[in-house]
């Protein structure tokens, strides 16, 4: 009996063959095992290796098991799975499908009639939102980066492989992350410039998406992202709290994997502590490459400090160097501002860099504590440097000063906190989380243009690190 039984199982894929793509087929049908199928109860049970196997084949592809299932097996036939849930203890659990279960399906790829949105664009003239600057060629290995950037450099010459997709990237601030995933991204775009690379921070993704939700052109949203060859997503820790966005991005993340696209993830965490992002999504992030990336060590710092040093074309002595590696705490965001302020204090009293004017920068730059900063620390630096107060910031006044001072107060708050957008509206004035996403957006994009915008940012940065 088993083995006609097994025979009907192969007239089954035999069938499902013909209704799927080759990719989608081996991808997701030809891993399955035939286990048994009880005839008096009309119980078939496979096994399939992964929970998130099991979980793509119920949201994508119910309907077409449960017709070639009738067709080959006869009517009532009910399907059942055994997921291996831990391969190298031979754990498993059964699971019985529900054929009858209304299943979310992704949004369609095809436009139709649809009206064309800001998102669309042809595909010459996508804008990668790349940073030129941060190549391979720019960043350092050292034995805190190795096996990412090997991994990374492998991807980028090699997109179109499956291996390692998707790529996940965490680690602490300043550690590296936004400079490695935008280097995958720029050696795409070289070598494969017909290829649409996009990179994205997630919140101005859920920008976009809230945008998209308000004009009523969610599917718009995602046919457009359906279309990216390479996604890069930076700090999507920004989802944990965000449901209907982690919604919107499950169904183009599905979209991207079947298609053999490539997504690119970075987090200031592993998976298994974003805690409030779908399960459906953790187990998505898992099943492709997690690489952590550590903070530099003080010899990865100088090497760090003399390339930029080089760029730059400036002249610091040895010893100086040697002092900042030493004392910027692992971070390439310190390391990289002591190097501004000790520039901007050399021009301003026009003297030379040296160990004193060194320590000097340290003192008011780097972290000498963990002190946490609060919200209202952040507010105090804010409005004393752009000279306004924190009454004028938090009310509801639209003058220009404020605006900018209360922008920036929400963007630091929310990089240097953790806490969640919602709770730092409150504190500023009483806003909604959505007020906190825009304004954090907005920062970001001016610190991409404007240079002296960013000056200041950094400024305010190395001021508050004191109360740290």
């Amino acid at each position: 009996m088993s083995v006609s039984s097994n025979q009907l199982w192969q007239q089954s894929l035999h069938l499902i063959q013909e209704n799927v793509t080759e990719q989608q087929f081996n991808t997701w049908f030809k891993p399955i095992g035939f286990e048994s199928y009880q005839e008096d109860t009309k119980t078939l049970l496979l096994q399939v290796p992964s929970p998130f196997v099991y979980e793509y084949l119920e949201e994508n592809y119910v309907d077409l098991l449960s017709k070639v299932l009738t067709r080959v097996y006869g009517k009532g036939v009910r399907l059942t799975y055994r997921v291996v849930t831990d391969r190298m203890h031979n754990l498993t659990q059964v699971i019985e499908a529900d054929p009858a279960e209304t299943i979310e399906k992704p949004m369609p790829t095809t436009r139709g009639n649809q009206s064309p949105t800001t998102l669309d664009a042809a595909p010459q003239e996508i804008d990668s939102q790349l940073n030129p600057h941060m190549t391979f060629n720019t960043f350092i290995e050292g034995d805190s980066n190795k096996l990412p950037r090997s991994i990374g450099l492998s991807i980028a010459e090699h997109p179109n492989t499956t291996q390692f997709n998707p790529m996940f990237i965490y680690g602490p601030s300043g550690c590296g992350k936004t400079h490695l995933i935008n280097a995958i991204g720029c050696r795409i775009k070289q070598l494969y410039p017909q290829k649409r690379v996009l990179y994205i921070s997630a919140r101005l993704f859920q920008v976009q998406f809230s945008n998209a939700t308000l004009r009523n052109t969610v599917n718009d949203f995602i046919n457009f992202y359906q279309t990216i060859d390479v996604l890069i997503v930076d700090d999507i820790q920004e989802w944990m709290t965000a449901a209907k966005t982690q919604n919107a991005f499950f169904h183009i993340f599905n979209h991207l994997f079947l298609n053999g696209k490539r997504i690119i993830l970075a987090s200031d965490r592993p998976p298994v502590d974003l805690k409030g992002m779908h399960d459906r999504l953790l187990t998505r992030f898992a099943c492709g490459l997690i690489a952590e990336l550590e903070k530099p060590n003080e010899q990865l710092c100088w090497e760090i400090l003399k390339q930029k040093i080089q760029r730059d074309g400036l002249n610091i002595p040895d010893d100086v160097i040697h002092y900042i590696a030493h004392t910027a705490n692992g971070s390439v965001r310190d390391l990289q501002g002591v190097i501004n302020s000790l520039l901007a204090y050399s021009v301003v009293y026009n003297s030379k860099i040296d160990m004193r004017l060194a320590e000097r920068v340290i003192k008011r730059a780097v972290k000498v504590d963990d002190k946490p900063l609060t919200v209202d620390d952040i507010m105090e630096t804010v409005c004393n440097h752009f000279n306004v107060t924190t009454a004028a910031v938090s009310s509801r006044s639209r003058k220009h000063e404020f605006v900018v001072a209360r922008q920036v107060s929400m963007y630091l708050a929310q990089k240097y906190t953790k806490m969640p957008a919602a709770r730092i509206g409150k504190l500023v004035g009483g806003r909604d989380h959505s007020t906190v996403i825009h304004s954090c957006s907005q920062v970001e994009q001016r610190m991409k243009v404007d240079q002296a915008f960013n000056s200041e940012i950094a400024s305010i940065e190395n001021s508050f690190k004191l109360k740290k």
